[in-house]
């Protein structure tokens, strides 16, 4: 018998996870959005993946898009993740963060602990949620080594000693 949703969901709690902030942009537009669901796949080739809810308000432009970034926030960036996290307008999201295009045109957001430009290559479908395999094309890491988790419903920095 499966868990109720609820239980699952404090259970998930528990697990620390990277705060991210997920962009594209393309024939479907611009948008981002604030995901943990995100994974490494393998590094041959270097491969992760992202799950979106297709309930989503940003469903539709991701769908339509090939391209995304997964920029993972670092230490004192939760105002960021509030904000793509919410309902801001899409255009003041973009306006209120520091970015430029990566090589597959998507958003690459400039202070972010490390941002990974990918291609998606493949799609599935899980419940609510369409996991999105994302190939790399480039990476880029801030010089800083520090990151930002969301563990039991609240943010913590990690800064390297």
């Amino acid at each position: 018998m499966l868990p109720p949703k609820e239980n699952f969901r404090d259970a998930m709690s528990r697990l620390g996870a990277a705060v991210n902030i997920v962009t594209t942009d393309g024939p479907g537009g611009r948008a981002g959005f604030t995901a943990t669901a995100v994974c490494s796949v393998t590094d041959d080739p270097p491969t992760l993946l992202v799950c979106l809810n297709r309930g989503a308000s940003v469903y539709p432009v991701f769908s339509a898009n090939d391209v995304l970034c997964v920029n993972a926030l670092g230490a004192g960036q939760q105002s960021i993740s509030g904000l793509f996290g919410g309902k801001t307008p899409m255009a003041d999201r973009f306006a209120a963060v520091s970015w430029h295009t990566g090589v597959t045109g998507a958003p690459v957001v400039d202070d972010a602990a490390v941002s990974f430009d990918c291609r998606v290559v493949r799609r599935a479908e899980v419940g609510s949620h369409e996991v999105l395999f994302c190939e790399v094309q480039s990476l880029a890491t801030h010089a800083e080594a520090h990151g930002l988790v969301y563990f039991g419903r609240q943010y913590h920095d990690v800064r390297a000693t």
